[in-house]
């Protein structure tokens, strides 16, 4: 399977822009599963919630970012992850959607939120759901989830292979700790993170890059620098993530003692 990640700057506030953006970026490129940056239609930073409002979209794949989404899905037969900023009945969420040419595959709310996306977001609440796709066991998670070990184990639990990790980072902390989100749980991770900077009248932030895709055994298998749009795609065999042991003797899972964890 070859799986990337496209690092770039979305435009805030512009989703027929960002769409542009993403199919100048990944034309003439081969894939079967690529990931894109969190809330990658809408940018990061909104001054209220009508701002939010209006850059947002169902999950249905009918707007004008996951429609666009899928055409370029459809183009490669392949899966494309990425995050979203998601309108729905109960409320706004900060979303991943798996999309591939037969439109929504499988979408995820982002269950940790982070700092001011509280005062915007509601916190997830499909749990962490797995899909399959070409036969290989994917996950999904978000940015500030990186943080929380159960997130990446309650994925690997249910047998996701590969981890997409769409992100907006702004800490320098994330990089190295998927590093061993990867190696506690014998996976593979892609977290896909976007550059540049964002002002609004309240707030500035500038997002560290250095995108990654990290193997079972925790090697780095690519990475980008900390500016600039990156796009890089490598070939993995997916089946390495279904050996979970660490010697001939300790198994990742098997050795678990989760009778004697505190909650």
């Amino acid at each position: 399977m070859k799986i990337g990640f496209l690092q770039f700057a979305p435009t805030r506030l512009d989703s027929i822009r960002n769409l542009s953006l993403i199919q100048s970026a990944i034309a003439g490129s081969t894939f079967d599963l690529l990931v894109l940056p969190e809330l990658a239609n809408s940018g990061y930073l909104f001054e209220d919630r009508a701002e939010l409002e209006m850059v947002s979209e169902p999950a249905d794949g009918k707007g004008i970012f996951l429609s666009g989404l899928i055409s370029l899905a459809a183009e490669q037969h392949a899966c494309i992850v990425c995050g979203f900023a998601e309108r729905a009945p109960e409320g706004l969420f900060n979303s991943a959607a798996a999309v591939t040419e037969n439109g929504v595959l499988a979408l995820y709310r982002k269950v940790h939120l982070f700092y001011t996306e509280k005062d915007f977001f509601l916190p997830g609440n499909l749990g962490f759901p797995v899909f399959e796709f070409q036969s290989t066991c994917i996950g999904m998670m978000i940015c500030f989830d990186w943080i929380f070990p159960e997130a990446a184990r309650t994925l690997a639990l249910q047998g996701a292979q590969v981890i997409c990790h769409p992100a907006n980072l702004v800490l320098p902390y994330c990089q190295a700790a998927m590093v061993t989100r990867s190696l506690e749980n014998a996976v593979f991770s892609i977290t896909a993170n976007r550059t540049g900077s964002e002002t609004t009248a309240r707030q500035s932030l500038h997002f560290t890059g250095s995108s990654q895709i990290i193997g079972p055994k925790g090697q780095k298998l690519a990475s980008a620098p900390e500016e600039g749009t990156n796009l890089k795609i490598v070939e993995i065999n997916p089946e390495q993530a279904s050996d979970k042991f660490f010697t001939p003797r300790n198994n990742l899972f098997r050795d678990r003692r989760p009778d004697t964890y505190s909650l």
